[in-house]
């Protein structure tokens, strides 16, 4: 089966760097895909993205060695297992809670005798190889995203979970949590201290931390605290950012006094 070289490296003790796709179309993922991340992640939570459309992304991604995840809509074992069996290679799964919740998400990815998923890998097998199935349970990652007041309460338990392979913050649930705006990227003191929270009792349980950045600078922060699953922007946020800057300057341009 094809290796995956984020779980392996995380296993390691390395760092990653990815990236979120969130506007649906197989050629911005190939394009992203290309320019060399560890990793890209689907969003059919948030994105605009539907089943089709998230097949042809993860084909796209498939052109590189870059790995494909898939943030689901919710922790549904149908939903789950279609996105494995369409050819992620990891799931990222929005509002865990408690210990309870984890270890369904974690089930619904592990095949028998370790969880529950049904056989049928119907692209997984082409993308994966022909001993997928065999092979499936120690290479799929199971990442669960803590987010909210009462995943932080349980934090520790949910940490326990066998077969949960790495933990990931959504800056912008944990905002809402901590009685804060979503701002997605957070300096504010009580945001940073329940990020380094969740990464120390991360470290304590030997379990990969991630988390969702929207900027170098918080990037950076992050990857030398030591998160290992480090999100540098989106898809949508670099057409954004790109654009912005290259507008400005043109019109610093335009606008400059004519020395002439």
């Amino acid at each position: 089966m094809r290796q995956n070289r984020p779980l392996r490296l995380w296993r390691d003790g390395q760092s990653t760097v990815g990236a979120w796709l969130s506007a649906p179309g197989g050629h911005t993922a190939e394009v992203l895909a290309h320019a060399g991340f560890d990793w890209l992640c689907v969003d059919c939570q948030h994105g605009l993205i539907d089943y089709g459309a998230m097949v042809e992304m993860l084909r796209a991604i498939s052109t590189t060695e870059t790995t494909p995840f898939v943030r689901v809509a919710a922790n549904d074992p149908a939903t789950l297992m279609r996105a494995l069996d369409a050819g992620a290679y990891g799931v990222v799964v929005p509002l865990i809670n408690d210990r309870e919740d984890a270890e369904r998400a974690v089930h619904a990815c592990r095949y028998p005798p370790q969880g529950g998923r049904s056989a049928g890998p119907i692209r997984a097998g082409i993308y994966g190889g022909p001993d997928y199935v065999a092979q499936a349970n120690q290479e799929i990652a199971v990442i669960c995203m803590i987010e909210t007041a009462e995943a932080l309460a349980n934090l520790d338990d949910i940490l326990t979970v066998e077969g949960l392979d790495a933990i990931y913050i959504g800056p912008s649930d944990l905002a809402y949590a901590l009685g804060l705006e979503p701002t997605g990227d957070n300096d504010d003191p009580r945001h940073v201290a329940a990020v380094t929270e969740i990464h120390q009792a991360c470290r304590r349980a030997g379990v990969p931390a991630g988390i969702h950045t929207g900027s170098p600078e918080f990037a950076q922060r992050w990857l030398d605290m030591g998160f290992q699953m480090v999100t540098l922007g989106s898809d949508t946020g670099f057409l954004r950012n790109r654009a912005r800057a290259e507008l400005a300057q043109l019109q610093r341009r335009t606008d400059a006094p004519d020395d002439s």
